[in-house]
């Protein structure tokens, strides 16, 4: 005869505390499965700007619903003052809402809401730093530049950049008006430019323009508002992790990791440092010359 266990009412707290348990379930647990699935939606937000505790504390109202601060605080073994912090927080960013009851009640917005408010916070913030510009523009010029009448050797300059987002903002730069510019890249790596618009940006009709890629045919779309003798196929011994941007004698983008990596671990270098633009150009012209292009056409190819 089988043994059937009844909880009381009193133990209700034990229960929700047990049913948290999938954040800090082992890999031996049946809930694991659903924390790898959590552990995974705490990163997607982090990328709206969300804390590690943040996403938990959402996260539990969002799947537990109506919950007071100090349910929170023991079902997610935080600070007492942490819970309630975050808890104004997320209320501040429109995905937590409060009751007027006593003791107050929280819960989390729809997730589509939530992303929806979040987004929108973004842009507003953007475009509030954008209305800033010129007033701290302003407020530079006001200061002077000790500088003036000295004499300033130029240094080569290198500069870390990490997630995809730094990155593009730092090759719009580099291509806004470039006399030559050489691309390399992988087929990912190409994909992430045409989706960021950059391809977009690139004038072959003015710029001695240059790409190398291992595209596939299903993605040569990307291509589609450049000029075909401008592309070039990689040939099979370059490994497609390589990926580096130059723009005429001044500036050299070289990827770490590229394409290949999810969008908040890439990451690159930029130089303007004359040697290694000067050898990433002779290597870029050597691929170049090995290469052929991946359209037909009946014009000649470039002149190297």
């Amino acid at each position: 005869m089988s043994k059937i266990s009844y909880v009381k009412k009193d133990d209700k707290d034990s229960l929700d505390v047990e049913a948290t348990s999938v954040f800090e379930s082992s890999p031996d647990s049946a809930m694991y499965d659903y924390r790898m699935s959590l552990d995974k939606l705490k990163n997607e937000l982090a990328k709206f700007g969300l804390t590690s505790n943040q996403s938990k504390v959402y996260i539990y109202l969002g799947k537990h619903g109506h919950k007071t601060a100090p349910e929170v605080s023991k079902a997610l073994k935080l600070p007492r003052t942490e819970t309630y912090y975050l808890l104004t927080i997320l209320q501040n960013k429109g995905i937590v809402s409060a009751t007027f009851q006593h003791p107050t009640r929280f819960s989390a917005m729809p997730l589509d809401k939530a992303m929806w408010a979040l987004v929108h916070a973004e842009k507003e913030r953007l475009r509030d730093l954008e209305r800033k510009e010129k007033d701290l523009v302003e407020l530079w010029d006001v200061i002077p530049d000790f500088t003036t009448g000295m004499t300033v050797t130029k240094e080569d300059k290198l500069q870390m950049l990490q997630g995809m987002n730094q990155i593009h903002g730092k090759i719009k730069e580099m291509i806004s008006k470039p006399k030559e510019l050489m691309i390399l890249g992988s087929g990912k790596d190409f994909l992430g430019f045409y989706h960021s618009d950059l391809l977009v940006q690139l004038d072959s009709s003015r710029t001695d323009l240059k790409l190398l890629t291992s595209c596939s045919e299903k993605c040569m779309y990307v291509f589609d508002e450049v000029d075909k003798t401008r592309v070039r196929k990689i040939p099979n011994k370059i490994r497609e992790c390589t990926c580096f941007i130059v723009k005429d004698d001044d500036e050299l983008l070289l990827f770490t990791r590229n394409g290949s990596q999810s969008s908040d671990k890439v990451t690159a270098i930029w130089t303007d440092a004359a040697s290694m633009i000067y050898l990433m150009k002779l290597l870029f012209n050597y691929i170049w010359t090995t290469s052929k292009s991946i359209y037909p056409t009946t014009t000649h190819d470039l002149t190297e």
